[in-house]
């Protein structure tokens, strides 16, 4: 077997990836990133109109152009039509990003049980995602990667007086429902490693969008980050694309964790 360059390990080109919530403040770094290394990237959201405009600003690919598609994955019609039409606008698909999230603003003080178990969902969603993504390379024959975004706090409780005095704390349904990500990541990998599917999860630390986070937020947190400030969408590009390509064809099942040193408190 001829050994193969780094670049070559890294580069995507000829690969479809599909990045869900792809026009946010994350999944727009995610997006290029992959546009980057070569990939054509096919954005959804909730609404058409923006993913298509995500997609129309992603750096061009080499073998085609980007696509926007209309998908809410708290919807199994939605879930299903949307891979769809990102199949038939694509050719196939051989990435899946599972970034999309139907957030909930709720701390464990005030929201409700209805609320909770709708979060829940979330996971639902990127399930049914990633079968559909598994389905279809194995058809082709082919081999796939999942990747579903985790979080620290997935792994870690937060810092009750990082949010005290300046907004709700962190959603205790969020904290399930990233738990319950990283762990259906595992087990998504053991059964679909026999079908050439790998299946990791990409955990981002405390990366806040300074356009809508409170600036005490943002500065207590980064008195709690053992580098001393919040991560930069930027730092989230390498790891997608290490996860994305044949630099990781050896790795699954695992968690990926780019929190500047938070989880290692």
């Amino acid at each position: 077997m001829t050994e193969r360059t780094v670049s070559e390990l890294f580069d995507l080109t000829g690969k479809t990836a599909l990045v869900t919530g792809g026009t946010g403040y994350l999944g727009s770094a995610l997006s290029r990133a992959l546009a980057e290394a070569g990939a054509c990237v096919v954005i959804s959201s909730r609404d058409a109109d923006r993913a298509r405009q995500a997609a129309a600003a992603l750096p061009p690919a080499p073998t085609g152009p980007h696509h926007g598609v209309c998908l809410d994955q708290m919807d199994a019609e939605s879930i299903r039509s949307g891979f769809a039409e990102a199949v038939e606008a694509a050719g196939s698909l051989d990435i899946l990003v599972n970034n999309g999230l139907a957030a909930t603003a709720n701390d464990l003080t005030t929201v409700s049980f209805e609320e909770f178990a709708r979060h829940q969902a979330n996971n639902a969603g990127y399930f049914e995602l990633a079968r559909l993504l598994r389905n279809h390379v194995v058809e082709r024959g082919v081999s796939g990667s999942v990747i579903n975004i985790g979080s620290m706090y997935g792994q870690v409780a937060s810092y009750p007086d990082a949010y005290e005095g300046i907004c709700p704390a962190s959603p205790v349904a969020y904290h399930a429902l990233k738990g319950g990500t990283i762990h259906m990541t595992r087990h998504l990998a053991v059964y679909w490693a026999r079908d050439g599917v790998r299946v990791n999860c990409l955990s981002p630390g405390p990366f806040p969008n300074p356009q809508s986070a409170p600036a005490a937020l943002i500065e207590r947190l980064s008195r709690h980050s053992p580098v001393g400030r919040p991560g930069y969408p930027e730092e989230l590009k390498g790891a997608i694309v290490f996860l994305a390509s044949d630099a990781s064809a050896y790795v699954t099942g695992q968690n990926l964790t780019v929190d500047g040193g938070w989880t290692a408190w």
